[in-house]
């Protein structure tokens, strides 16, 4: 009898030890956590006719440098015309995204100015997590700021997405609540380290149902800071087969630009975003935009030929020339930008 109470007591002991350790660890890094607040440029049906108008967002980051670079969520950050970035002492500092992959989900952005007394998270190494390590996710879900869930590496996938050099996005399953506003935010290992940015859950109902996704701090990091990607701001859609004899292109493939912010290089080049909301089968989509056919006399009409084109500027210099050619309003016309 005496055994069994001491067993059970020293149960209660490690249960309150852990709970402890992670009290602790959130205390040392939530203040790397930030929330991002968004302003977009939007279609909306006012009255049976589409009109553009404004719609505010919210995700989470988390500072990864004392100079002032964010790591967040791409989907958060890539079609918004101004951003945000507000710290746990309720301190704002406006950024623009210097980097980012759309098929990775990762964005790099840069702070308008050096945030006062910077607490900086750790990056982890993210091939060391294995299935059943445990991690907790500090974000924004609905808006509750700097929230804490946790949980445990649920699997490991890698998706049907191509990251700049060909390498597989790779993602962390997780059973850690992640819900709208925990996009971007940093998912932490019990050593305080950051292996996962938040990216998608998968759903029925809408809210989390123990199957969310983190892009791996690994492939994150590679995509925004080893790769010299072109960060132009476009948001495209891939117009092939049926779809490129329904647009009428002139050739085999095409890319749709369906919204193009503010404030990019895209927005400055003169590209065009859609405006018209089309239903195609399962597909929804902005039309009316223009489609890009060729970037310096490589047509864009395979993915073979989209590797390319990637290839090509990301290897282009500072201050180099290269052309664009799109179709705009059945026309053919030709774009020319400088890389920055």
């Amino acid at each position: 009898m005496k055994k069994s109470v001491f067993l059970f007591a020293m149960a209660l002991w490690a249960l309150g030890a852990g709970a402890q350790d992670l009290t602790e660890i959130y205390q040392q890094v939530n203040p790397s956590v930030v929330v991002i607040k968004t302003i977009e440029s939007v279609m909306a049906d006012q009255g049976g006719m589409m009109q553009q108008t404004t719609a505010q967002g919210l995700g989470s980051g988390v500072l990864i440098d004392a100079e002032g670079l964010v790591l967040t969520a791409a989907h958060v950050v890539a079609n918004a015309d101004k951003m945000w970035v507000e710290f746990l002492d309720g301190s704002t500092i406006e950024a623009r995204v210097v980097d980012a992959s759309r098929m990775a989900d990762v964005a790099l952005l840069k702070l308008q100015q050096k945030p006062k007394d910077p607490v900086v998270a750790k990056i982890g190494d993210s091939d060391k997590m294995k299935v059943g390590h445990q991690i907790f996710v500090i974000g924004a879900p609905l808006g509750l700021q700097h929230s804490l869930s946790s949980g445990h590496i649920s699997g490991r996938h890698s998706q049907n997405r191509v990251t700049s050099e060909m390498l597989s996005a790779e993602f962390f399953q997780t059973d850690a609540a992640i819900n709208q506003g925990n996009s971007g935010g940093p998912m932490f290992n019990m050593s305080g380290e950051v292996v996962g940015i938040a990216s998608f859950i998968l759903t029925q109902s809408g809210g989390f149902e123990g199957l969310g996704f983190a892009a791996t701090s690994n492939m994150a990091m590679h995509e925004v800071l080893d790769e010299d990607n072109l960060w132009v701001g476009v948001d495209p859609f891939i117009l092939s087969g049926e779809l490129a004899q329904i647009f009428n292109l002139p050739q085999a493939a095409g890319m749709l630009v369906m919204h193009v912010p503010k404030n990019t290089p895209a927005y400055f080049m003169g590209l065009k975003g859609g405006y018209v909301k089309m239903t195609i089968g399962e597909l929804e989509i902005m039309a009316g935009g223009d489609v890009i056919l060729g970037v310096d006399g490589i047509p864009l009409d395979s993915q073979e030929n989209l590797e390319k084109i990637m290839d090509h500027l990301n290897a282009l210099p500072s201050q180099a020339k290269y052309k664009i050619k799109i179709l705009r309003s059945g026309k053919i016309e030709e774009l020319e930008w400088v890389k920055d």
